[in-house]
């Protein structure tokens, strides 16, 4: 399946309309103030979020108005650049890890981290890499237990210990395993948590810190995942997560649910942290790097 088909099927199965409302208004509306003002209401039920809404629409009214466009296509093709390039970052040039690639998984409870940690080994071990999984929610013996068998099935190592172990500790047996045993990549899942939770989260600043002293640079992406059918709460998971340990991307899971898909928008407009992933279902294959303009297109129909 395509890049563009996976997004659209997952943004296709969103219970809100908000796709079908986009389509109706731009196939029999006019280029009027109510057209602005419908525009406005459906993409704020998107989403999309008030502020980044207002400053889109205002901008494109006004453009709209300069370049005297009279057609919707035209205007919907305008509205696609303005959301591509809200969802655009300057892609970064990534230097070789000296031994191995670390890449931290964070979030709250039930956004799915550690499917995504599967999935994500699932990718890289597809580009050739030696792969470990480390089983870093060592508070929920269930999270052991479910890593292990999506380990199996993307074929994958992992290494784990007991339920109520120590995760630093856990991280820091992993990250000398992988230096002796030649891995390309580790990926570690943590423990949920709640991201007004000050405790937990110096905890996950411990896992860190024991990281950054066992491998020079690591780790080297601490990605925070999302559950989107939050909403705009996940605004507020970034910001707090954000503060506690230098995020640099975010996986964006559930968008095969009661999701809005223009919650994409608002976070990368808000937060200014890229958006690496997109999970738009529960298989295996169902995690995709994230295009801008290919999930703008999408997210537009």
């Amino acid at each position: 399946m395509s890049l563009l088909n996976q997004f659209k099927n997952g943004l296709a199965r969103s219970k809100t309309g908000f796709i079908n409302r986009l389509d109706a208004l731009f196939n029999s509306g006019e280029i009027n103030e109510e057209f602005y003002e419908e525009l406005e209401e459906i993409l704020v039920s998107g989403d999309v979020g008030v502020d980044t809404t207002i400053e889109i629409v205002g901008q494109l009214q006004e453009e709209v108005k300069d370049l005297k466009l009279r057609e919707l296509e035209q205007v919907k093709e305008l509205l696609l650049n303005k959301i591509i390039k809200k969802l655009s970052f300057e892609e970064l040039k990534e230097t070789a890890a000296p031994k191995n690639h670390v890449i931290m998984l964070v979030g709250v409870n039930g956004s799915g981290k550690t499917t995504t940690a599967a999935k994500l080994a699932r990718l890289y071990k597809e580009q050739g890499k030696k792969v470990l999984l480390v089983a870093g929610d060592t508070f929920r013996a269930a999270a052991v237990e479910q890593l292990e068998i999506w380990a199996e099935r993307a074929g994958v190592e992992i290494i784990k210990q007991q339920s109520g172990s120590d995760p630093s500790a856990l991280y820091f047996d992993a990250l000398n395993a992988a230096n002796a045993r030649g891995f390309d990549i580790v990926i570690g899942d943590t423990a949920g948590r709640l991201h007004n939770n000050y405790n937990l989260m110096d905890e996950l600043n411990k896992i860190y810190r024991v990281v950054g002293r066992s491998v020079p640079g690591a780790p080297h992406e601490i990605l925070l995942v999302v559950d989107a059918t939050t909403g705009q709460n996940a605004i507020a998971q970034a910001n707090s997560f954000n503060q506690a340990l230098p995020l640099t991307g975010i996986v964006l899971t559930k968008l095969d649910g009661t999701a809005r898909g223009g919650i994409v928008v608002s976070i990368q407009d808000k937060i200014g942290i890229p958006v690496k992933y997109i999970g738009t279902g529960e298989k295996m294959e169902d995690l995709a790097p994230f295009d801008p303009e290919l999930f703008a297109r999408a997210l537009l129909g």
